[in-house]
C-alpha cells in the first residue's frame, strides 16, 4: 500500500500512519534496521483527530504525531511566530 498508493519507499525510515474510518484505531508501519514493524493502537473511548488531508497523504512533524497520539486536536493548536532562517536565493 505504501508503494502503490502513497508512491513512497517503506524502507526509507519514515513512519507511515494508517487509521480506520471511525479514527479510533491506527497502525504505524516503519522499517527497523532488519524488518518492518507495525505498531497498533485501539482507543477504548474517543477518536484520534487528524488534520484534513488534501491528497492521499499528509506529512506530520514528530511533535504533531505525538499530540495526535496524546489526544490533542492539532488543527486547533495555536502556534506562535518563531525565527526562521531566510532561504538562500
Amino acid at each position: 500500500m505504501v508503494r502503490s498508493q502513497l508512491h513512497a519507499d517503506p524502507l526509507s525510515g519514515h513512519l507511515f500512519v494508517f487509521f480506520n474510518r471511525k479514527a479510533d484505531r491506527l497502525k504505524i508501519l516503519y522499517w527497523d534496521r532488519d524488518g518492518l514493524c507495525i505498531w497498533y493502537k485501539r482507543l477504548e473511548r474517543g477518536r484520534f483527530h487528524f488534520p484534513p488531508a488534501g491528497a492521499a497523504s499528509l506529512a506530520l512533524t514528530p511533535g504533531q504525531l505525538q499530540m495526535i497520539l496524546d489526544g490533542v486536536d492539532v488543527e486547533h493548536v495555536r502556534r506562535f511566530k518563531r525565527y526562521q532562517r531566510p532561504q538562500p536565493a
